[in-house]
């Protein structure tokens, strides 16, 4: 299983502006693929990398991309944003089952539940959702498809409020499991990347079993 050593981030601010986030990740010296395209079906790998770090009440995450379709439609909260130009961060912070998945489109929309499966999850209330602080370098508005090669990159703030029902405190020399992924089920190349591998047939992200591990420092 793949493991990442999370470091982190101290600011000057209780609540440091998305920038200052942004800036920071981009100065950490070690950036992770999302490159295992585990099906040969979809073998299309687009460039995706991202940074991890934390702070006292929040996961900072910034993604890197460089694909040949991009395409964001979806700008309600719980759209199915995975059929657009999508990246999803999926975390399991207790040992009881429970997973939480936090999927993003190219300017941010994004999908969030949580359950100890793919089905029966619960879906976040978007009022809750809201929290999630995201900034993109493909603004915020839909964009149809781009056909040519084309680069963006996400930076995203989760309180650790958004995991409902666990007491998160001190992420601290904790170890928790979790999972990265790219996808664009209906862009003109569809794709499905994860950062650790899953051996299942078909595509299915919804296999914590192969969830690698966070070491946060």
């Amino acid at each position: 299983m793949k493991t990442i050593e999370v470091p982190r981030l101290t600011f000057s601010d209780a609540v440091p502006d998305l920038d200052k986030i942004s800036e920071r990740l981009d100065g950490l010296r070690m950036r992770n693929a999302i490159g295992e395209a585990n099906w040969k079906e979809f073998p299309y790998r687009p460039s995706v990398e991202f940074s991890i770090a934390y702070t006292g009440n929040e996961i900072l995450l910034k993604y890197y991309v460089t694909e040949e379709s991009f395409k964001v439609e979806k700008t309600e909260s719980n759209d199915p944003v995975y059929e657009d130009s999508c990246v999803e961060f999926f975390f399991s912070p207790s040992d009881d089952g429970i997973y939480y998945n936090f999927e993003f489109n190219g300017i941010g929309t994004c999908l969030a539940g949580y359950g100890t499966g793919r089905k029966g999850r619960i879906s976040i209330d978007p009022a809750v959702i809201s929290r999630i602080r995201r900034i993109s370098s493909a603004g915020n508005s839909p964009i149809a498809v781009r056909t040519e090669e084309y680069s963006w990159d996400l930076t995203i703030a989760i309180p650790f409020s958004l995991f409902i029902g666990h007491n998160i405190g001190s992420l601290q020399g904790k170890t928790f499991r979790a999972n990265f992924y790219k996808c664009g089920d209906k862009t003109g190349i569809p794709h499905y990347l994860s950062w650790s591998p899953v051996e299942t047939s078909i595509p299915d992200y919804h296999r914590p079993e192969y969830f690698g591990f966070l070491n946060f420092i």
